[in-house]
């Protein structure tokens, strides 16, 4: 494993040049029933050795080079479609730096070209909420132009501490996901509130919500409890094992 901040250019270019990359995909379940609905497609990467890079660690490397990161986005979403599962919705996530690289911002885009290519079922592009407001910004043209192309959008990480909440954003999405820090909080009586709050006004809107960092039973009762449609995490196990 990996644990510097960032890979450095060899060990980046190296990467790229030997396309090791991989996908995995997590279920995703309805509260009511516990059936799988839809999964999450997420990008892997690995050493010569066969040893796990931590995805993270590859996008902050980059995101010095917005080319590079569209090209490795790029291929990664190509694995992710062509590995799904058959047969249900599949959630992706997709960087605004990585759509906004490409220069296309409208139906020529290369990734909303992908993403209506895909028959097999439904495709939701997940934005991540992150701190910058020129991310938001983006983040609403990105979504105004794949909602233009009929294809569904999906808030991750929602309420996560080191994100920033863009109200237009979560008015524009399909599906709101909330951060596992949520579980964490589950018995705080000042953040609570606000989460109710929310999942009101996304049923009220006709939004799903779904409670990621579901690992026990409990966990599930909660989500249960506040009234998430669906929720993703470690108590389901894996559709199969990483394809590389």
């Amino acid at each position: 494993m990996t644990h510097a901040h960032h890979l450095n250019p060899p060990q980046l270019l190296e990467l790229m040049d030997s396309k090791r990359y991989g996908a995995e995909f997590q279920p995703i379940v309805t509260t009511a029933g516990e059936e799988i609905i839809a999964y999450e497609g997420l990008s892997r990467f690995y050493t010569v050795g066969g040893e796990a890079i931590r995805p993270d660690l590859v996008y902050a490397s980059l995101h010095d080079n917005p080319l590079s990161l569209f090209q490795v986005e790029y291929e990664q979403k190509k694995l992710q479609l062509a590995y799904a599962p058959n047969n249900t919705d599949i959630f992706v996530n997709l960087d605004q730096d990585s759509y906004s690289a490409s220069g296309m911002l409208d139906g020529n885009n290369p990734f909303v070209k992908l993403f209506k290519s895909y028959h097999k079922a439904n495709v939701i592009v997940e934005l991540i909420e992150n701190s910058e407001l020129s991310d938001a910004v983006m983040s609403l043209s990105m979504i105004d132009n794949l909602a233009k192309n009929k294809i569904n959008t999906a808030i991750d990480d929602l309420f996560n501490p080191q994100s920033m909440l863009s109200t237009s954003v979560v008015q524009m999405v399909d599906y709101i996901k909330l951060d596992k820090y949520v579980i964490e909080k589950r018995h705080s009586k000042n953040f609570m509130p606000l989460v109710n709050a929310m999942i009101t006004y996304a049923h009220e809107t006709g939004k799903k919500v779904i409670l990621e960092g579901v690992e026990t039973e409990q966990d599930l009762q909660f989500a249960k409890q506040i009234g998430a449609d669906l929720v993703q995490g470690f108590l389901y196990k894996k559709w199969f094992k990483n394809v590389t």
